[in-house]
């Protein structure tokens, strides 16, 4: 057992500690962050579009949000992150981690607009009439009546969205970031060990998700606040 424990705490060392190689997975865990909160900023507001497209009674804008969520949905995420940067953005200069953050947008915004849309037509229609009746307009009773009633019964599907897209930032290895997965794939190929790469990533990623889980727990709590009164 010491003989065991003596092994793993030299291998943590000569992976972590050896060569301040702790400094890739810092790094990265930065990198994973920046990506996805703008690509959750930028999901939000394409969901959310995309999602009025779907409900919207003009045949063109149906189309559109029918494609989009059609293409988006049928293909693999990786496959979008390297189309949009080695394709779409090839001779735009970026920073590579805003690029990629867009491809996760883009890729995020057609399941937001499911998840949003499921939310509005979860309101009674007699919402939208009663508010019509009291003299708003559609517009009004769509942004004060059934939006914060749609996004309130989807917000746990959307903190979930808002957990794979931390996930699915695993793949920007694929464009030359150096994210949290990356990082260990780094530590992995200079130290010839595998094991404490991989738990070290697979932790990290834990302790994230855990952290942002515990914090959107008590968004949705607040938010059902109301109902329990």
């Amino acid at each position: 057992m010491a003989e065991w424990w003596q092994g793993v705490c030299d291998q943590f060392v000569k992976c972590f500690i050896r060569e301040d190689r702790y400094m890739l997975l810092l790094d990265g865990i930065g990198v994973t962050i920046k990506v996805t909160i703008l690509a959750l900023i930028i999901g939000l507001i394409l969901g959310f579009l995309i999602a009025l497209c779907n409900l919207s009674k003009n045949r063109v804008l149906k189309a559109i949000g029918g494609v989009y969520t059609d293409v988006i949905r049928g293909t693999p995420s990786v496959t979008q992150l390297m189309i949009i940067y080695f394709v779409v953005f090839a001779s735009i200069h970026w920073a590579k981690w805003v690029i990629a953050a867009i491809a996760f947008g883009i890729n995020s915004g057609a399941y937001v607009s499911e998840i949003i849309r499921a939310g509005i037509l979860s309101i009674d229609v007699g919402q939208m009439e009663a508010g019509r009746a009291l003299g708003l307009t559609k517009g009004m009773t769509m942004k004060h009546i059934i939006l914060p009633q749609a996004l309130k019964n989807v917000f746990p599907a959307l903190c979930n969205e808002f957990i794979v897209l931390i996930k699915e930032t695993a793949i920007v290895g694929y464009v030359g970031l150096m994210d949290i997965q990356k990082a260990g794939d780094f530590i992995k190929s200079a130290t010839f060990l595998a094991f404490m790469p991989l738990v070290g990533t697979a932790i990290i990623y834990y302790v994230l998700i855990k952290i942002l889980n515990l914090f959107l727990k008590r968004i949705e709590f607040k938010l059902r606040q109301s109902d329990l009164r």
